[in-house]
């Protein structure tokens, strides 16, 4: 169908943005592209009168503007927050824009609580679901919400187990919190190891299938690495949250990673940590998931990885003991070995252009082609080394926090045995110190427990230098 729109391409709308082409259109409304990559809802007055009236709409959200004769106001959107009809949003790729939706139907409701809104308008910016009045019947909230979460299904949020078989990637305790947050009790709720398991853990396997982490309210913090956190935040996390600023100078998306260091030194626990804050579909690369023996079968699947983030994007890829897919093209032996290579060289710009942000791990950078290395492909690459004492005290009072502790309990000595350890040297001194407690029927972890759990867990790795004096 073809849009007519009501005002001319490149016109100023209130706030300073301007129009490009219509996406959406109904009886009172238009939803036009901006020029800044924003979405604007045009409004006729009667329409926006009415919003205004059952209180929908705040004071002001709303500005007012003329064309013409014609009397019009307009909401402007930015790029990161959602603005279409009920009917044509696609389904959410995280927890957080199912959340989002669900608040705005719940708020929409407790103002209005009888019109129609499976033709209503969401407006993520202002958490409202505002209806168009075109609708000759009502649809149940729940239909509604079963509906959106699932991209076109008309399935009811209450009737839980089936909505849970269409959104796997979720998981059921977080699909529980969305339909609660949206004020329904789920029917037939059964939060089974299988979807427990499935909502939690970052691989994907087969590399086929995606799992969404829910995104941690406030800020991002990282517990026993605080200059690896601090890169995070810059590099990755600042960039996402001031899109437009960083797009404005150029900086379209975060570079990918190269985190490398000791096998135990928190690598895979930072990476964790990341998705589970950013929130978005986490895809995996190793060797358990894509290897093969049979010649071209590895670059097919990588590239399948690949084209799945990709279409899931903004998606996390995650590409684990890369010195496995990504050594020296000229000691590697086949064929093979070089053709892999070869396509994680084309396929990382791409995927990079596509918004999947590509973290990679390995224990091996020495192994690694300096083709993949390469500024550009991988522009940072990040040492994560064996703990100093200041990162051992952070990791060790968190980790305390989480269990009852006695108050005779001095982390001072701890701390100095653990430095230049492994991280998870330091998660087990906890774990085993619990496990000592509770075998003694203990209710708290004391001093004692922990340093016999430390005399039992001697330093696996390589003994630090010895000084040598002379007389």
């Amino acid at each position: 169908m073809v849009l007519d729109a009501w005002l001319p391409k490149g016109h100023q709308l209130p706030g300073g943005a301007r129009t490009k082409t219509v996406l959406h259109q109904g009886e009172g409304w238009q939803i036009v592209a901006t020029q800044d990559d924003g979405r604007a809802l045009i409004v006729a007055g009667p329409l926006a009168r009415r919003w205004a009236a059952t209180g929908l709409v705040d004071d002001g959200a709303l500005a007012p503007f003329s064309f013409g004769a014609a009397a019009y106001s307009t909401l402007c959107s930015r790029s990161e927050h959602m603005l279409a009809p009920v009917s044509d949003c696609r389904s959410p790729n995280t927890k957080v824009e199912a959340l989002a939706f669900a608040q705005a139907l719940r708020a929409t409701r407790a103002i209005d609580g009888a019109s129609a809104l499976q033709d209503a308008i969401y407006v993520e910016a202002i958490s409202r679901l505002l209806p168009t009045y075109a609708a000759q019947s009502v649809v149940a909230d729940d239909i509604v919400l079963g509906t959106w979460l699932t991209g076109g299904v008309p399935i009811s949020a209450k009737a839980f187990r089936r909505l849970g078989q269409s959104m796997t990637w979720l998981g059921l305790p977080h699909l529980k919190d969305v339909v609660e947050t949206a004020g329904f009790t789920p029917e037939e709720v059964v939060l089974d190891s299988h979807h427990s398991s499935n909502s939690q853990t970052c691989p994907v396997s087969g590399g086929s299938q995606a799992n969404t982490r829910t995104t941690k309210a406030g800020p991002f913090s990282l517990a026993g690495r605080p200059a690896l956190e601090a890169f995070f935040r810059e590099h990755i996390i600042d960039i996402l949250e001031n899109s437009a600023r960083y797009k404005a100078l150029g900086i379209e998306f975060p570079s990918a990673v190269v985190l490398h260091g000791p096998p135990g030194c928190g690598k895979t626990f930072a990476v964790e940590r990341l998705v589970e804050h950013l929130g978005w579909p986490c895809y995996q690369i190793d060797s358990s998931s894509v290897a093969s023996p049979f010649i071209h079968e590895t670059s097919r699947k990588i590239a399948e990885v690949f084209t799945k983030a990709k279409e899931n994007s903004p998606s996390v890829l995650v590409i684990d003991e890369m010195e496995a897919f990504l050594s020296e093209r000229d000691t590697a032996t086949g064929q093979h070995r070089v053709e892999e290579v070869a396509e994680f060289l084309r396929r990382i710009p791409e995927a990079t252009e596509c918004k999947v942000l590509i973290v990679a791990m390995t224990n091996r950078l020495d192994m690694i082609d300096q083709a993949i290395l390469r500024r550009g492909r991988f522009d940072h690459i990040i040492k994560v080394d064996f703990a100093t004492e200041e990162e051992i005290k952070s990791l060790l009072e968190a980790l305390l926090a989480k269990v009852p502790t006695a108050p005779d309990i001095d982390t001072t000595v701890l701390i100095k045995k653990l430095a230049g350890r492994p991280l998870s040297d330091v998660a087990f001194i906890v774990r085993e110190g619990a496990r000592l407690a509770a075998r003694d029927s203990r209710d708290t972890v004391d001093q004692g427990c922990l340093l016999a759990a430390l005399k039992a867990a001697p330093s696996r790795g390589p003994e630090p230098p010895r000084r040598i004096g002379f007389m």
